[in-house]
């Protein structure tokens, strides 16, 4: 079996594993079907991964970014292409993003994967490595997709290898035909996490079973043998306690080792390297940090800023930096709203200035910086036409560069409080926090030197906000300092005494953001 399946899975590869990931990477997500479309009509030829031009690659690595996630790279279903054509409901939610719908924009989801094979409308397995080979040639990683708990209804193993799914009976598919597909002779559930409806057109796999435990590693060894990095896609349904909320009773016994310190202990022996990334919801980010991930989706921050929860996002921000460190702040992504369709502009550019100067990876999606609204349904393959904001691409692509140059996420960081008077409470809207490479105000996580220091000072909220912003340095007594704002170039001259004694006094307008530079 394990033969058969390493033959199923196996494509053309570079084995050598890219080393030197950031401790705090930055990633751009690119939807490498939209892109590639674009790249091709703008062309006038079909453009695939081996022969991007250069100036698309500039786009998707501006100055800043560590790594590019291709997302949806991987050979789509057929079948799961047919069920979604014949899901009015599906159809419906095409039509409302993309106007003029055509048959042939449905591609077909790429989360329905039939092989982890490249699919040939990217240019198949060489294509990729080359595409991976001209981002190493710029310094940036690549960063692929891995669905751990489902795969399309014709994916090869739902013939030869039945007992790697749920299985049920007669009596399942009798009382839940939504839930259960006919197979090979045999009835698979259909894919689900414990508090929303079955998917319809993926199967479900069996988080305890030994064999597609030795699968999964298989399957992870050929993905990681083709970029630098996994994203795994709803990780947490695959961990024991969620498995057996959803499943209990369908399967097995539940095992006492976990899944995933299973699969990425066998992962790890070929490929050390591998930075994996968990897609994770539900207050799982710790545990799986715990079962091997480098880093964890941070939904809980997301959620706090777009609610406009201050204090929530504060109270967020005082644990440890060992759970910190290992979270990936975002604003916006595949699966979530436009960020412009959830904040205004300067409130926009308020919470970017905080993501992108925390702990931590960060996460951008290719849209996000030119004020796209649209959220696409990953089915189509076309988008529609939206007008670019020049000025907060600009403002974005400053930010990250600035970040970037300044080495302003370097060696420890820590979070401020601010403090306001009897007859003024509005420091309850800002949030700060430093950075110092000079190891003055904690242990670096990093043993950084030579950055200096760097202050942010956030006012999240649509009033304005002023307050004293402790520093907590000790040495900053009987010199003068300049404080340059990296983001719009203003120099502000302060005494040292004054900011030992008081802290830093700090006015923003509505939605206004400091990111400091401190000599």
């Amino acid at each position: 079996m394990a033969n058969d399946m390493v033959d199923q899975e196996r494509s053309l590869r570079d084995d050598a594993d890219m080393t030197g990931w950031p401790h705090r990477p930055v990633i751009y997500e690119v939807n490498t079907a939209i892109w590639l479309g674009e790249e091709s009509r703008a062309a006038g030829r079909r453009v695939t991964l081996a022969d991007v031009p250069a100036s698309a690659w500039d786009d998707v690595t501006p100055a800043g970014i560590d790594a590019v996630w291709l997302m949806g790279v991987w050979e789509r279903s057929p079948a799961g292409l047919g069920l979604a054509k014949a899901n009015a409901a599906l159809q419906a939610s095409f039509r409302d993003a993309l106007s003029g719908l055509r048959p042939d924009d449905v591609i077909g989801s790429p989360y329905c994967v039939r092989r982890y094979v490249v699919d040939d409308a990217f240019g198949g397995p060489r294509a990729l490595a080359q595409a991976r080979a001209t981002l190493a040639a710029r310094g940036i990683r690549l960063l692929l997709d891995y669905v751990p708990n489902h795969v399309a209804p014709d994916h090869p193993w739902v013939t030869s290898h039945p007992e790697l799914f749920v299985n049920g009976g007669e009596a399942d598919i009798a009382a839940e035909p939504a839930a259960w597909v006919r197979a090979a002779g045999h009835i698979l559930a259909h894919g689900r996490d414990p508090y929303f409806p079955p998917w319809p057109d993926v199967v479900q796999l069996d988080a305890f079973s030994p064999a597609l435990r030795a699968a999964t590693v298989v399957t992870l060894t050929d993905i990681a043998g083709q970029c630098d990095g996994i994203r795994c896609d709803m990780a947490m349904l695959m961990t024991n306690q969620v498995f057996a909320r959803t499943w209990g009773g369908r399967t097995g016994r539940e095992p006492a080792e976990e899944f995933w310190p299973a699969v990425i202990a066998g992962l790890r022996r070929r490929h050390p390297q591998t930075v994996l990334v968990a897609e994770a919801y539900w207050d799982t980010e710790w545990t799986l940090q715990q079962q091997g991930f480098d880093f964890c989706y941070d939904k809980r921050l997301y959620d706090r800023i777009i609610g406009r929860d201050v204090s929530g996002v504060r109270d967020h921000l005082r644990a440890g930096l060992d759970y910190q460190s290992r979270l990936v702040r975002f604003l916006e992504n595949h699966d979530e709203p436009r960020i412009a369709d959830e904040l205004p502009g300067d409130a926009r550019r308020a919470a970017a200035g905080a993501v992108a100067t925390l702990p931590g990876a960060t996460l951008w999606h290719e849209g996000q910086f030119e004020g796209r609204r649209v959220r696409l349904p990953v089915f189509l393959s076309r988008r529609p036409a939206e007008p670019p904001d020049a000025g907060l691409a600009g403002w974005y692509r400053r930010l990250l560069a600035a970040v970037a140059r300044h080495r302003v996420r370097t060696g420890a960081w820590q979070l401020l409080e601010a403090g306001g008077w009897p007859d003024n409470d509005s420091c309850r809207h800002l949030l700060a926090w430093s950075w110092a490479a000079d190891g003055d105000s904690g242990v670096a996580e990093d043993g950084a030197h030579g950055a200096g220091r760097h202050l942010v000072v956030v006012n999240l909220s649509g009033e304005p906000a002023d307050g004293r912003v402790g520093l907590g340095w000790t040495d900053l007594r009987g010199r003068g300092w300049t404080l340059t704002d990296l983001l719009d170039d203003r120099a502000f001259e302060r005494s040292g005494d004054e900011l030992a004694d008081q802290g830093l006094f700090v006015a923003l307008p509505p939605w206004g953001c400091h990111l400091l530079a401190m000599r």
